[in-house]
């Protein structure tokens, strides 16, 4: 038997990130994978220390670039713990509303670079075209397209005024899904690139702390959504599977991507007959919070999304501590890698919908 090690990574495009897999081979057979992390560290939990509450909230856009809302909404509700406030109802349904078209664009991003990874070049294009929809839809509320600063403590910064964007995007982007099914679902090539590769069973994935779409492909009702206060007043089904493998995973993201549109549609309706502020016209600028400790989770499209702050009456926090979900998915590499083949590697790794600046936060 003739053994090598093999470096993947730091610098390849289908890591989406810094990511650095030393993988232990037998010719194109993987016996072992070690996943080395840190390239893209910016010390997101430390800097926090440095910081007043308020200059702290721009950056936690970053921890995850694709879904800043999420990781907005998990910091601000934990200080909104921390000082026992109640935001607006309008405030907690436009949360809801650019919570879940955030979920539909960060999942169309994904399913268009794992097709990349896969080597299929034109659904690539046509998922960012439907993205693009939603992200028009973010500048016109907030100024951005990626990093939104638009929740505050207390609610939101302002009121949307272009709720009639809302029908057409969500119209459209049903549409393109059956398109895409279409082009995927049955395809040959695909099959055999995604079915049976990189199963995980549902005891394992929770033995691992795997969360989102990636534990409801293994047979898993877990979504932190269905026990959050936020959610409570809107009808929507878990998706999920059962086969645990890269297939199954693409068929949850698609059937979220519905489910999701209908938490818009509804969220929508409430918003139009919603009235009232939209947020507590709290003034943060000097903002400081007695001692105490409060946690904040967040069912986001990696997964579960926990920001912890423990306060000591300072205007700055004493500790701020995040909880990933990518950075769960990638220490189950090791595991799942092996026995597969080399040409295997990003169709599993990608199949997972890992983000690296909320691995190496």
């Amino acid at each position: 038997m003739s053994r090598m090690k093999l470096n993947l990574g730091p610098q390849h495009p289908s890591t989406h990130g810094v990511l650095r897999l030393i993988l232990d081979v037998d010719g194109e057979k993987i016996l072992g994978c070690e996943p080395v992390i840190g390239y893209l560290h910016r010390g997101m939990e430390k800097m926090a220390e440095g910081m007043t509450y308020l200059q702290y909230l721009p950056t936690v856009d970053r921890v995850d670039y694709l879904s800043g809302f999420f990781n907005s909404f998990a910091y601000v509700s934990a200080i909104e713990k921390l000082l026992d406030i109640q935001i607006p109802k309008k405030a907690a349904i436009i949360r809801v509303l650019l919570m879940e078209l955030n979920r539909i664009a960060s999942h169309l991003l994904w399913l268009g670079t794992y097709l990349l990874d896969l080597g299929a070049v034109s659904p690539f294009f046509y998922t960012f075209r439907e993205r693009e929809l939603i992200l028009n839809f973010f500048e016109k509320i907030s100024g951005q397209r990626m990093m939104y600063n638009y929740f505050i403590f207390g609610g939101v910064r302002s009121d949307i005024d272009c709720l009639d964007d809302v029908k057409p995007i969500c119209k459209t982007i049903l549409t393109k899904l059956n398109d895409y099914e279409k082009i995927l679902t049955d395809n040959p090539i695909f099959i055999s690139r995604t079915k049976n590769l990189g199963t995980i069973d549902r005891e394992t994935a929770l033995a691992y702390s795997i969360t989102g779409p990636n534990l409801r492909a293994s047979n898993s009702h877990l979504d932190f959504r269905k026990q959050s206060d936020l959610y409570k007043d809107y009808e929507f089904k878990i998706a999920k599977a059962e086969e645990g493998d890269c297939f199954a995973r693409y068929k949850v993201r698609l059937d979220e991507i519905r489910e999701s549109i209908k938490i818009v549609l509804q969220a929508e309706e409430k918003l139009k007959v919603a009235g009232g502020e939209v947020n507590t016209g709290l003034k943060p600028l000097n903002l400081k919070i007695g001692t105490g400790e409060a946690i904040s989770d967040v069912e986001t499209p990696r997964g579960l999304t926990s920001c912890c702050i423990k306060a000591d009456g300072s205007e700055k926090p004493y500790r701020v501590k995040w909880r990933t979900g990518s950075f769960y998915a990638v220490q189950f590499l090791p595991k799942l890698l092996i026995g597969h083949m080399i040409s295997d590697v990003m169709a599993i790794y990608g199949s997972l919908d890992v983000m690296l600046p909320e691995v190496d936060r």
